[in-house]
């Protein structure tokens, strides 16, 4: 396993050095990752990452190499070092599980930790939740403008990945996210992502004719042969050729041509001409798969043209999630611990309103609807405040603070939970399956048609208790 704990940002290591020589090693802060605004202007987003996080935290280490390297730079106190030389994860992380459904401005996950070691967490922290939840939420999108059978889409992105981790780590996601299998051979021996794949157009080209080189293919996988069609002609050549080659080399085996897929040109016309031509030759069970620069907007534009596809081969659009390749995830001081134990609330206050954090430790907490399931609003409140809802609860809705609001008929839902105590793992790791599943449910049974709008959706409500609310304006109001 490589040893990852040198990923992080210089400035993290000058700092932690400062809050070692000042004596501030042992203080304990509490930090929330969040983020702000959905990508591609979606309702929500697909919480991933957090198996690869707990991994990097439990190995996380700092070798001979690395302190010598930090020694030759010059700035590091060899006390410092020492401590280094000795480094174990000590606090607590608490988190949306995987798979979770996730609104701005809402911790998916919270440490508790000497302030070094939330400090030197940082890095890894967000990029291995801002790139997963990315890729997730962007697959979501995706299959579910797809449609629902589990097979519908294919995550094909690994040559255009922003490197190998991207290409392993995205497949993973996308299969969080909804997708049915991908063409990441390692993803599914690393992960049991389902790896899926036939041809080339460089097997076309190596035989002397298109039916050679078919007739070839369905020699050797007469049961799950599917035929790449468009190397010469789509219609005049490659339908053609699969024709005939499910009707003399497979038919007579007994078998049937699983499917045929094109790469280029009107994916709408030829899939409604293909549709055709196969449903005349008796071949109606016969796939029709797609591929070539396809998305979630694509998609809805060939349903609306009245394509007849079956199954999508997703490369670079998603595994960049190329209309919005930025997950605009944070890591925020929210509060420090005092000599008496308590927690003090921390605040950033900004020119740009939306930069302004909930200041201290906090409870979040998910408010559904009796009558329906269906997710009302998230609820952030102090950490140890207690939440009554078998009377109408008070709260404050942040955009609305003038208006008197109350919960009523719901139940309620604490959405973190403790991934590492006191360094300790607590948490059992679900298997992939469990965390696609867990996806499913929550969009099928928790959140509304309105939030899984494309266009406009609705914004899901992040209510603040009055208590905290009431903090945060006295912090706002400060002089600092």
């Amino acid at each position: 396993m490589r040893n990852l704990t040198m990923l992080m940002d210089y400035y993290e290591l000058t700092m932690s050095n400062g809050y070692f020589v000042k004596g501030y090693k042992d203080k304990i802060v509490v930090f929330d990752m969040f983020y702000r605004k959905n990508p591609d202007n979606g309702g929500f987003v697909v919480a991933a990452g957090l198996e690869q996080l707990i991994e990097y935290i439990k190995d996380m280490h700092f070798n001979q190499d690395d302190i010598e390297y930090l020694r030759g730079k010059g700035q590091f106190s060899e006390d410092f070092l020492d401590y280094l030389a000795n480094f174990k994860f000590t606090g607590t992380i608490e988190a949306v599980p995987e798979g979770t459904i996730c609104y701005p401005n809402t911790p998916m996950v919270t440490v508790t930790a000497p302030v070094i070691e939330a400090q030197l967490i940082e890095t890894m922290l967000l990029l291995t939740i801002n790139f997963q939840s990315l890729i997730a939420t962007k697959a979501s999108r995706i299959c579910r403008a797809a449609g629902d059978a589990n097979s519908v889409v294919m995550e094909f992105g690994a040559r255009r990945a922003h490197g190998a981790d991207a290409a392993i780590l995205g497949a993973r996601a996308a299969y969080i996210g909804g997708a049915g299998a991908t063409a990441t051979t390692i993803a599914d021996e690393m992960f049991g992502v389902p790896a899926t794949g036939t041809m080339a157009h460089s097997w076309i080209q190596f035989f002397d004719s298109e039916y050679e080189a078919f007739k070839a293919y369905a020699e050797v996988y007469p049961d799950s042969c599917t035929l790449l069609i468009d190397t010469y002609d789509i219609l005049k050549s490659g339908a053609i050729n699969a024709i005939r080659v499910a009707k003399e080399v497979l038919e007579p085996m007994g078998k049937r041509l699983k499917g045929v897929r094109i790469d280029s040109g009107d994916l709408a016309y030829f899939s409604k001409k293909l549709r055709k031509m196969f449903d005349a030759e008796g071949m109606e069970d016969c796939k029709i798969v797609v591929s070539n620069s396809i998305d979630e907007f694509l998609i809805k534009s060939l349903q609306k043209q009245g394509a007849k596809i079956d199954s999508y081969g997703v490369g670079e659009r998603m595994i960049t999630s190329k209309s919005d390749p930025v997950f605009g995830g944070v890591y925020k001081l929210v509060a420090v611990q005092d000599d008496s134990g308590e927690f003090t609330p921390k605040i950033k206050i900004s020119e740009n309103i939306e930069k302004i954090t909930n200041p201290g430790r906090k409870t979040l907490w998910r408010i559904f609807s009796k009558e329906t399931g269906y997710g009302l609003a998230d609820l952030l409140t102090f950490y140890d405040e207690e939440v009554d809802i078998s009377k109408p609860y008070p709260y404050v809705d942040p955009v609305k603070p003038w208006k008197k609001m109350y919960f009523e008929n719901v139940d309620i839902k604490k959405m973190q939970v403790t991934i590492f105590d006191k360094g300790e793992l607590v948490y059992n790791i679900p298997s992939l399956a469990k965390i696609r599943e867990y996806v499913a449910n929550q969009l099928k049974y928790q959140v509304w048609e309105e939030e899984q709008r494309y266009e406009n959706p609705h914004t899901h409500y992040v209510d603040l208790s009055k208590k905290l609310y009431e903090a945060k304006a006295s912090m706002l109001e400060k002089e600092y």
